[in-house]
This record gives structure tokens, C-alpha cells and sequence, in this order.
């Protein structure tokens, strides 16, 4: 039985677009989420790990797949997982849809449509707010409104990331046929700036981006944890003011992303919308 490949993390916590277990979460859930960070860092890195092959990288993602359905006990990130969630009596579901995802990476580097991106999203992006959303025992019914909002923070990441995607992984998130629309292919992304047709497809995405995260601004209102509300507002703030941008601004020969003025500056605005009285009343969501 082969040892998994070990991959140095290309990220901390600090280096994510989004805030990963902030001071705004209480430190007794400050551990599971990051157990769960580790978890899906590692595998991001495997299925992102430009010098091993497609077989390589699905051999170590079925290890991680063993270790957290307990039937092995090699991969570290997914041991500690699996005894978080175990502690709690939390369902692994979430974390094998995870899987999904990086299994799709490993193999797959273009998609077609929106939907087919939005079909990605379901496993890499919607399990990351529900396996939170659990450890603070929220209920199921806020997970649509979380899942629209994780959805919408990986297009931004597709987006922000869209030329080195394509420079270093020959991988393509922007769809095939909105980059066809606009008379372009996948080779406008190695240039140094957007084509004025790629830019156009940029912007219609990040469009896209905004009525996502119109579905999920109850969110911060829906959860019943105080703490966690505010660290969703903040998110939901910096995620607004990225797609925002993204309209406007070119990724390939700009980075689009926040200063540290500008984060404490939207922060301060997503308090202020959650405690205002006409936006920080009740929001009914169904179990």
C-alpha cells in the first residue's frame, strides 16, 4: 500500500480571499472549522498539484476518502476531520460532496455552461458553509441562502484567479460557451490583459455572481449564532465589493483584491448593516 504524496500547502488561512475562522467566530468553534480548513486545503492542494498525474492525485484523494469513511487512517487531515465530526456526532456527508469536487479537478479542466460551473459549486463550495453551519448547530433551512453565498465566493475565486488558472493548470472555470459568445477561447486567458470580449464575459459572470449573493444576504440574519452572523455579513460585504469589481476591473493585469484598509472599511459597513433596525430584523427561514 502506497504512502500518500506529500504536498507542501500552497496556503494559510491569512492568504484565503475570506475570512477562515476569524476572531469573529467563538474560539470553541474555532477548532472544527479548522479542521475542516485543513481538510479541504490538503485536498485542494493534491487535486491543484501540477506535477503529479491524474491517477496520482485520484490515488491520494481515495485516501483521504478511506480515512474519513474509517477505513484507513493515513491521510492526517481527514483522521482529524473524521474525530472532529465524530465528537460532535456530525454526518461526514458534507465532506465526501468535498471530495467530489477535488475528484473533478483531478481530471476535468474545462466546463461548458453556467450550469455545469453551478453543478461544480454544489460539491466544492456549498459543503464548506454546511459543515460550519453544523458545527454551530444551525439548522438545514438556512442552507440554501449559505449555499448561494459559497457559490458565489467561488466564482469570485475563479474569476480573481482566472489567468494563473489557465497559466499554470490548463484549467478553465469560466464557461465554454459564454467565452464562445463572445468570439474568444481559453487562449485570451494567457494574455497580459483581457480582450475587451473577455472582459465582457468577466463582467457578465461576475453579474451572475451578484444575483447569487441577492439570494444569499438573509443569511447573516437567518443564523442564530450572534458571532457567526457577524463573520457571515463581513463575508457577504467583501464578496459584494469583489464582484463589483470584477464589472469594472481586469484580472489578468490587475490583482482585484482588498487592501487591509479596505477590508477593516467594508467590515465596518457589514456591522452596520446587520445592527441597522430596517435590515437587522428577524429573517424567517423554515427548518
Amino acid at each position: 500500500m502506497s504512502e500518500p504524496t506529500q504536498v507542501s500547502p500552497s496556503k494559510g488561512r491569512r492568504d484565503e480571499n475570506f475570512p477562515v475562522a476569524s476572531v469573529l467566530i467563538e474560539a470553541r468553534y474555532r477548532g472544527p472549522i479548522m479542521a475542516c480548513y485543513r481538510f479541504a486545503r490538503t485536498a485542494d492542494d493534491i487535486a491543484d498539484n501540477a506535477a503529479a498525474q491524474p491517477d496520482e492525485k485520484l490515488r491520494d484523494l481515495e485516501t483521504m476518502r478511506a480515512t474519513l469513511a474509517s477505513e484507513d487512517d493515513r491521510d492526517a487531515p481527514a483522521l482529524g476531520l473524521r474525530q472532529v465530526l465524530a465528537e460532535r456526532r456530525l454526518s461526514t456527508s458534507h465532506a465526501f460532496d468535498l471530495l467530489e469536487a477535488f475528484r473533478r479537478d483531478a481530471v476535468k479542466s474545462r466546463y461548458a455552461s453556467w450550469d455545469e460551473l453551478m453543478d461544480y459549486c454544489r460539491y466544492s463550495a456549498a459543503p464548506v458553509g454546511r459543515m460550519v453551519l453544523d458545527i454551530h448547530g444551525e439548522r438545514p433551512g438556512v442552507w440554501p441562502a449559505s449555499d448561494a453565498l459559497c457559490a458565489a465566493l467561488q466564482v469570485i475565486n475563479h474569476l480573481q484567479d482566472c489567468g494563473r488558472d489557465y497559466r499554470d493548470l490548463d484549467r478553465v472555470y469560466l464557461p465554454l460557451e459564454d467565452l464562445a459568445a463572445a468570439d474568444q477561447d481559453v487562449t485570451a486567458l494567457a494574455a497580459p490583459e483581457a480582450s475587451p470580449g473577455l472582459r465582457r464575459v468577466i463582467a457578465d459572470l461576475a453579474r451572475r455572481t451578484q444575483e447569487l449573493l441577492r439570494q444569499s444576504r438573509p443569511l447573516a440574519h437567518a443564523v442564530r449564532n450572534r458571532r457567526l452572523r457577524l463573520e457571515i455579513a463581513v463575508i457577504q460585504r467583501l464578496a459584494e465589493d469583489l464582484a463589483a469589481r470584477l464589472i469594472v476591473r481586469d484580472p489578468l493585469s490587475e490583482r482585484v483584491h482588498h487592501r487591509k484598509l479596505e477590508l477593516i472599511g467594508l467590515a465596518g459597513s457589514a456591522v452596520g448593516r446587520l445592527v441597522r433596525p430596517t435590515l437587522g430584523r428577524s429573517v424567517e427561514i423554515a427548518d
